[in-house]
């Protein structure tokens, strides 16, 4: 599986690049995972977006699903009189946004059922429901090779993340915040992140939906020094690639 990250801040785009989104490769299937603000204008430098197979989001707040719309609209303009339409996932717990998913000639909203795990392609999706202000899924991705990728999406840090992330070849937590943040957290720290893939036993650790002033080199060090020198600690940028 290869994973490229379109977009890594958290809350909105700076110093052109962008939000939350990530593509996913697998045995030619491209499935793009989250579709922040930027997203489609970072993936047209990969990828023909008429090529993509399928959308999978783990929940609506607007710096995950910001291109979804103009997405829609790239699929409704370039589609060969509606011959081929895009499925986008997204859960049902939250009907005005699902029902926006489906957009005539070009997309179809498909919901996922947290309880089941869902087949996309070659990937395998588990879901857990993650502690943040609006419903959203963190995902286990698994391939047919058994690779498995874990993104945490939007959260704090919450005990059962631990098992939910168990022995991943790739971990990619919502790192929003640096070792000083204290009070209510509904993102998680570089320490928790580092933490969280130690107790887990994941061979690497990627952090993204980064914040807009804090060094990168910073949260990387701190979440170095709480994963240990056994666990693989890198900061997800745009363009960057990570194959497991």
């Amino acid at each position: 599986m290869k994973i490229t990250v379109l977009g890594m801040y958290g809350g909105y785009p700076y110093d052109n690049q962008g939000t939350s989104s990530y593509l996913l490769q697998e045995d030619g299937f491209n499935l793009l995972l989250d579709c922040g603000s930027g997203a489609l204008l970072s993936l047209e430098h990969h990828l023909d977006p008429m090529k993509l197979d399928a959308v999978l989001l783990s929940h609506y707040h607007y710096d995950h699903i910001a291109d979804v719309g103009v997405l829609q609209y790239y699929w409704q303009l370039n589609n060969d009189e509606g011959k081929k339409i895009l499925p986008i996932y997204g859960h049902q717990e939250d009907q005005e946004h699902f029902t926006a998913l489906t957009w005539p000639h070009a997309t179809k909203g498909y919901g996922y059922e947290p309880q089941k795990p869902l087949e996309i392609g070659p990937f395998q999706i588990q879901f857990l429901r993650t502690k943040h202000p609006v419903t959203a899924f963190a995902m286990r991705i698994t391939t047919r090779e058994r690779k498995t990728f874990v993104f945490t999406a939007d959260t704090a840090y919450f005990s059962e993340l631990v098992p939910f992330a168990h022995a991943a070849d790739l971990l990619l937590t919502d790192t929003n915040f640096d070792a000083t943040k204290t009070g209510t957290k509904w993102h998680m720290t570089s320490l928790e992140s580092g933490n969280l893939a130690k107790a887990a036993g994941v061979k690497q650790l990627v952090l993204s939906h980064l914040p807009q002033k804090i060094e990168f080199s910073k949260l990387q060090q701190e979440a170095q020094q709480a994963a240990g020198r056994q666990v693989i600690v890198e900061v997800a940028g745009v363009d960057k690639s990570f194959r497991v």
